[in-house]
């Protein structure tokens, strides 16, 4: 018998549709694995189980630890939407980029001075091209793209634009109180959209310490103040360099002779021990603060804008910390019982007008115990007006308490109470009265001077600060009055923020040596704790810190100055007061990712070009989802940009953007 063999005609139908059905869907199986496996779309991670064995194992997807970014697929295959347009002017036609560099890291992380500078033309700034609005989430302020920002015109190279706004000015009721040297900022649309240029023939500055006696003519090319002051042993002008002899018009034989005769004249005024952060009114060119540097003294120089109005940029070309500031209706940007001393050579202040209202503000910023060092005319002139004013000195300093320590040649010195029981035991109605419970003497951001004593706090804090340098890493007492939420012990976040930043700057000395570099001015844009400062006291780099305290945040600036340090208030939804190209380095940590809900971002990033020197850096470590807008923008102000992992790896959500400042030429 033949054997029996089956065709495809024997099967029922039925069972011939179960088998296509089968080949159907292992062929489309097939080809969605294909799709997904070929590289052209992102893949999953798929867990497969195993057959039952003796060890059981997961198979891991190729694609397991790679970062995909899931929005930028999307947006690929969404239609983009039509930009809004500013209100702005027709961008004009874009010039080619012609960059020369200006201070540029090498393949070691060290920054070269062989830089050349390109030269301006005056005339109207450039326009920036390509300025759209970018819808962002109703948190976030809209974002501004733009391909290129052009020049300002170069008699703009010396602006600060809360200081020099004279649409403002001239609109004042009265300017008789120093309104007029106060802030008063441009509105929303009017400020500055270009980049500041420096003066023709600038030059890297001379590196610290030789800067403290000489400074290039070139960077601050102005001849005033050797005009008004040059026999007074501020300043000369030899050849191509203002030369700084060290004098004063109350010390024209130097200041360090001067700082002994204050030492000599009261024994516990000890230089870098129970004094260590100072404040210089009307400070001329900060020839005191510059020597009191070498004493472990760290000063806040100050002066306002005015006839000699170059005085602070001198101070910070010179390499010494300085602000502009002025004593008129507001109080200044710094915390109660934030100096040690406070100093006053010839500062053309009124102390006894208005009842003393100055004078108030200068006992609201002295720390309990510390010192008020006067030299001025009616001090040791006898003459009878000069003798009036010194009596109404008398007896203010009376009213508010100050004991009076010595008068020796032209130098008077108090020194402030350590509490309040001298004030509780005044003769009932004795002006001024104490200030409200409710007054907060911290509160300083466009805050009015009150005609009223400032409260020291009942529990002493701010009075017992340890000697330096113990303060600068011992918890201070007002670090338990900050305002915000912590849920451990505020000495652990304190310490943990210190070994934080001084694990962070102890690698950037070892990779990127940072004591190789010409670091001087340096500006924490957002200090918290000031652990920042601290690592690089640590560290000896010759430099120091102005430390930035945003409104947006806590106000830790109180924190900052018992430990040794200073710093001021600030809002970076307005310019800062200084003057252009004044800091070698601006470092920013968690702050533009905040303040992009509040402000522009890009108008923080043009402030931060205008006060950072050509060949500075700024060091911008803040989330990965803001990194392509910082970078757009950097790129746009001709800043060259490097994007780095945090010591997290390159899985963490932060980075760190290294941007140096170069120049188009």
């Amino acid at each position: 018998m033949k054997p029996y063999t089956a065709t495809i005609a024997d099967y029922p139908r039925t069972t011939l549709k179960i088998v296509f059905f089968f080949i159907f869907v292992a062929l489309t199986f097939f080809f969605v694995g294909k799709h997904f496996s070929d590289g052209s779309s992102p893949q999953l991670i798929f867990f497969s189980a195993t057959t039952a064995a003796a060890t059981s194992e997961v198979t891991v997807s190729p694609n397991f630890n790679q970062f995909f970014n899931v929005s930028a697929i999307i947006d690929a295959h969404t239609p983009p939407k039509p930009p809004v347009p500013l209100p702005v002017p027709p961008p004009a036609s874009e010039p080619q980029d012609v960059f020369k560099r200006f201070g540029i890291l090498n393949e070691n992380g060290t920054m070269s001075d062989e830089f050349e500078v390109g030269d301006f033309e005056d005339g109207a700034p450039d326009e920036a091209g390509n300025v759209s609005l970018v819808a962002e989430d109703s948190d976030s302020a809209p974002r501004v793209s733009v391909s290129k920002f052009g020049m300002c015109p170069r008699s703009m190279s010396e602006l600060i634009p809360c200081l020099d706004n004279e649409d403002a000015i001239r609109k004042l009721q009265s300017t008789e109180r120093g309104e007029r040297f106060e802030r008063h900022c441009p509105e929303e649309g009017k400020r500055f959209n270009c980049l500041i240029p420096p003066p023709k023939g600038y030059r890297p500055p001379i590196p610290w310490p030789r800067s403290r006696d000489e400074v290039w003519y070139s960077n601050v090319p102005h001849t005033r103040l050797v005009e008004d002051k040059g026999g007074q042993n501020w300043i000369s002008k030899v050849k191509d360099k203002f030369r700084f002899p060290g004098g004063g018009t109350q010390f024209i034989h130097g200041a360090d002779q001067y700082l002994d005769h204050i030492s000599e004249t009261v024994p516990d005024i000890k230089f870098g021990q129970n004094i260590r952060v100072a404040l210089d009114v009307g400070c001329g060119v900060a020839s005191f603060g510059a020597y009191l540097l070498s004493r472990n003294v760290i000063t806040m120089s100050v002066a306002p804008k005015d006839v000699h109005e170059n005085q602070i940029q001198f101070a910070l070309e010179r390499g010494v910390p300085a602000m502009v500031a002025a004593f008129a209706t507001r109080r200044l940007l710094y915390p109660s019982q934030a100096f040690d001393m406070i100093h006053c050579s010839r500062c053309r202040i009124n102390w006894t007008r208005d009842d003393g209202i100055l004078l108030l503000e200068v006992n609201r910023m002295l720390r309990a115990g510390g010192y008020f060092v006067w030299a001025a005319q009616p001090v040791y002139k006898h003459e009878e007006v000069l003798e009036e004013q010194w009596k109404e000195m008398l007896n203010l300093t009376t009213r508010l308490c100050w004991k009076f320590l010595k008068k020796d040649g032209y130098v008077a010195i108090w020194q402030k109470p350590s509490d309040n029981s001298c004030y509780l035991n005044r003769e009932a109605g004795t002006q001024p009265l104490l200030c409200d419970q409710s007054d907060d003497p911290d509160n300083v951001w466009y805050a009015n001077l009150n005609a009223c004593i400032s409260r020291l706090p009942e529990n002493g804090y701010g009075a017992n600060v340890a000697r330096w340098p113990a303060r600068l890493h011992t918890p201070p007492d007002r670090l338990q009055s900050i305002k915000f939420d912590a849920f451990i012990s505020r000495n652990e976040l304190f310490k943990a923020e210190s070994k934080y930043w001084g694990e962070i700057i102890g690698s950037y000395v070892r990779v990127l040596h940072w004591k190789k570099m010409k670091l001087r001015n340096v500006m924490d844009m957002k200090a918290g704790f000031g652990g920042f400062a601290a690592a690089l006291v640590d560290q000896n780099l010759d430099s120091w810190v102005m430390n930035v305290v945003p409104v947006s945040g806590s106000n830790t600036l109180p924190v900052i100055y018992d430990r040794g340090l200073i710093g001021a208030m600030h809002d970076w939804c307005e310019p800062f007061d200084t003057y252009p190209r004044t800091y070698d380095l601006l470092h920013a940590a968690n702050l533009l990712s905040v303040e992009k809900k509040r402000c522009n971002v890009s108008s923080i990033m043009l402030e931060m070009d205008r006060i950072l020197r050509p060949g500075g850096r700024a060091y911008i470590r803040d989330t990965l989802a803001i990194m392509d807008e910082l970078i757009e923008i950097g790129n746009a102000m001709g800043w060259h940009v490097t994007l780095r992992d945090t010591s997290e790896g390159p899985h963490a959500s932060y980075r760190v953007l290294v941007c140096d400042k170069r120049l188009r030429g």
